[in-house]
């Protein structure tokens, strides 16, 4: 199966939380089935990209990354790269090099969806990334580090989170739930690489 495929197939079998995460899984799909660069940048205006909420091993902690050109705290993330198998592999491995953090226990599961515009990603005009977004742990002696994306790679407790849009506490409300129930045995899956 290719990438698309796959995205198609866990998107079509993913149980949105509500009815407005229900309606972008919709629209990502229409998107997959309409167009066959839907997972690459040459897909404009719209394009999915993947990404990862990393918390602590007490789902306690949140990892976040200062982003470069946003200038704005973020859970890791990018575009899919030819070489990924799937979103879940895109999602792990933006995940890894922006963090700097190996041995992450990662949910093969999307937990949230959002549409975004940004404006600093295509010299075409701005751009919508259609995120799906999937949820991992650190180890307990995760040292992480600043890659060339970030200006700063930082553990937030829940209490004193910085600045962030509703979404971005919706996604970690999420990540929490699903994690509490696969924290004590974590998932065996692996993202298809």
């Amino acid at each position: 199966m290719s990438a698309r495929e796959i995205a198609l197939a866990e998107l079509h079998g993913w149980t949105p939380p509500d009815d407005e995460q229900r309606r972008l899984r919709d629209g990502y799909v229409a998107l997959l089935a309409d167009h066959e660069d839907a997972l690459l940048r040459s897909c404009f205006p719209d394009h999915l990209t993947a990404g990862t909420l990393v918390l602590s091993p007490g789902l306690d902690l949140v990892l976040l990354n200062l982003h470069r050109k946003a200038r704005r705290w973020f859970a890791f993330g990018g575009h899919h790269e030819p070489g990924d198998a799937s979103l879940a592999a895109t999602a792990l491995r933006e995940a890894k090099e922006e963090s700097g953090v190996d041995g992450l226990v990662f949910h093969p599961d999307p937990v949230h969806l959002d549409r975004h515009a940004v404006g600093f990603c295509d010299p075409r005009g701005t751009v919508h990334h259609l995120d799906v977004r999937y949820a991992a742990v650190a180890p307990t002696d995760a040292d992480p580090a600043v890659s060339d994306e970030s200006l700063d790679v930082r553990w937030w407790p829940l209490d004193r989170l910085p600045d962030l849009g509703d979404e971005m506490h919706r996604l970690i409300a999420l990540a929490r739930e699903r994690l509490a129930q696969t924290v004590s045995a974590p998932s065996s899956r692996a993202p298809a690489e």
